[in-house]
């Protein structure tokens, strides 16, 4: 059975039609893209498989289990790991602590051990730090650990929102636009990471994006969505030169 399973996936906001009869299959270290013109539905498939909306029909399955029905954090505790289009860090914390919060899930204390600030719960926070460190210092963040998040350059925040999803040890990473107002540069270094990362954690990686740069280099498959539909589903080669994409993306008439 594939790492993740989607079948006839869709979902309405009350007329309007944002995904409809989604499938897909992707494996273990799997490296997927995910791309269409704006408003076609891509961010709405994340939601969806995160738990965010509750899909009006179909099927989602993660390692066999069904997603459909549990909360945003079950999910995150089954194996997913999640960035967002816009940034979603804590301006005001460092980013150490940032990271250190992506470990709540895994904490294992309870607010006895909170109050009294238990031996049980020193040795939990000790190991979450430890962790944290060992995740920014791969990450190439560890010049960066005590400092405040949102005097920070764009790329070095993308990079920390990064280093926090991997922080709950997920096995399916989504990235939603990571090179999304990023120069050259930045763009090459990302590539580099999600390619790297990938084998370092062992991940499998669906991620949407804008910039054709990134997905023509580093993706395997290329799935295409336009008004909620698949309309391609193949190899860079494929889509570059499939009528119904260029259509979808520059008009009928360069069709």
């Amino acid at each position: 059975m594939p790492l993740l399973l989607i079948e006839d996936l869709t979902h309405h906001f009350g007329g309007l039609r944002a995904v409809d009869s989604f499938n897909l299959a992707l494996g273990d270290r799997d490296l997927v893209g995910l791309i269409g013109p704006n408003g076609a539905g891509k961010t709405t498939v994340f939601n969806l498989i995160c738990g965010l909306y509750k899909p009006s029909k179909g099927k989602i399955l993660f390692d066999g289990a069904r997603l459909i029905g549990r909360f945003p954090h079950q999910i995150t505790q089954l194996g997913i790991g999640r960035t967002f289009q816009n940034i979603r860090l804590w301006n005001e914390l460092t980013v150490l602590d940032n990271v250190r919060i992506a470990h709540f899930s895994q904490l294992g204390y309870g607010i006895i051990d909170a109050v009294f600030r238990t031996p049980k719960l020193l040795s939990v926070e000790k190991h979450v730090t430890e962790e944290s460190l060992h995740l920014l210092e791969m990450l190439g963040l560890k010049d960066y650990t005590d400092l405040i998040v949102k005097n920070l350059p764009y790329g070095i925040q993308r990079r920390v929102e990064i280093t926090r999803a991997l922080a709950v040890k997920p096995r399916l990473m989504l990235l939603d636009e990571p090179a999304a107002g990023m120069n050259q540069s930045e763009i090459g270094d990302l590539m580099e990471l999600i390619q790297w990362m990938r084998g370092e954690f062992a991940l499998s990686i669906f991620i949407i994006e804008h910039q054709m740069r990134v997905i023509m280099g580093i993706c395997e498959r290329i799935v295409v969505l336009d008004f909620g539909e698949t309309i391609a589903d193949g190899v860079s080669s494929e889509i570059l030169h499939n009528s119904k994409v260029i259509e979808a993306y520059l008009g009928e008439e360069v069709a």
